[in-house]
């Protein structure tokens, strides 16, 4: 238990409802590992006893914790909390940079392993975009959600028969190695290009669904350099990694895009692993089509990651190094 100067302290009590155990030791976590999340993340001291609970900290942060606290519980109402969450439930709740979105309804994506929500003001707005768009950028440092958002939104499209398959695709680019040959077929050689988007797909539809999925073609797993010629109608498209495409082939991924069909682009122009005379498809396509109607760009700062804490100290680091 985190124990803080007495000085200027005060103390909130409440009680949890409906009360319910299982619940609660869901709450609380192994041997109470998400209170103690609380107490670091907030500087305060969480006390409980059942379902009531004490918070002894500075005045004006009380608040804040009780609402993360009354948030996080309600969630223990359909899922198992993990610390991950605990984290987000902190910065979204209790974050300096925070910030209120009035203008832009809350949305909250359901999938069949549960509720994803954005967390901040950017995710909100990114939502919001692939939702009323059929091509969305989402452009920013890693650990915005990005790409994780898209794939939500990929799935309640296909569970809601608003898409008849997904369609993942990224360019086959090294990160600064070269792995040479990888054997298999074309999917096993394109699948470790492909990873953050099954880790996403397992997460929300589970191993076995992704599976079958795949296997029926309902998931397509396409590298970038196949899809010339196609027409992708009833789909929606994500195109991951995409500072990675050249100019040419930014232009004949979006010129693929069918009837009824949703195109998200995501990339980190910050991480582009072309070689240095070629530019990057996505900083060309970010200039040339800015002021089209119809398209929209979401653009993420090191203020939006919510991976681990220090993942923003590394972006801040290496944004201050770049200028």
């Amino acid at each position: 238990m985190t124990k803080i100067a007495s000085s200027k302290l005060d103390n909130i009590s409440f009680e949890l409802s409906p009360t319910d155990n299982a619940r609660l030791a869901n709450l609380c976590g192994h041997l109470d590992e998400h209170l103690r999340m609380l107490e670091r993340g907030f500087g305060v001291e969480v006390n409980n006893r059942g379902s009531n609970f004490q918070i002894i900290g500075k005045a004006e942060i009380l608040a804040n914790v009780q609402d993360v606290i009354h948030e996080l519980y309600a969630e223990t109402a359909q899922t198992v909390l993990v610390p991950e969450q605990v984290h987000l439930a902190i910065r979204h709740v209790g974050g300096v940079d925070t910030i209120a979105v009035p203008d832009i309804k809350e949305i909250v994506i359901k999938t069949k392993r549960g509720l994803v929500k954005a967390r901040g003001e950017n995710q909100q707005a990114y939502l919001q975009q692939v939702m009323t768009h059929d091509i969305s950028f989402g452009v920013g440092p890693a650990g915005t959600g990005k790409t994780y958002l898209a794939v939500a939104c990929a799935v309640e499209a296909l569970e809601r028969d608003f898409a008849r398959r997904i369609v993942l695709v990224r360019p086959a680019v090294e990160a600064g190695e070269k792995l040479g040959f990888l054997p298999g077929d074309l999917s096993q050689k394109v699948d470790p290009y492909l990873r953050p988007l099954y880790d996403a797909l397992y997460e929300m539809l589970g191993f076995e669904r992704v599976a079958k999925l795949i296997e029926r073609n309902v998931i397509e797993v396409a590298p970038l350099a196949y899809m010339r010629g196609r027409t992708l109608n009833e789909s929606f498209i994500i195109l991951d990694e995409a500072q990675n495409t050249t100019c040419e082939q930014m232009k004949m991924f979006l010129t693929r895009l069918g009837y009824n069909s949703t195109a998200v682009i995501t990339g980190d122009i910050t991480q582009i692993d072309l070689p240095k005379s070629q530019k990057s498809g996505l900083r060309h396509a970010i200039e040339v089509l800015n002021d089209v109607d119809g398209i929209g760009f979401t653009f993420f700062q090191a203020k939006d990651v919510v991976r681990h804490s220090l993942v923003q100290k590394v972006v801040l680091a290496y944004e201050k190094a770049e200028h």
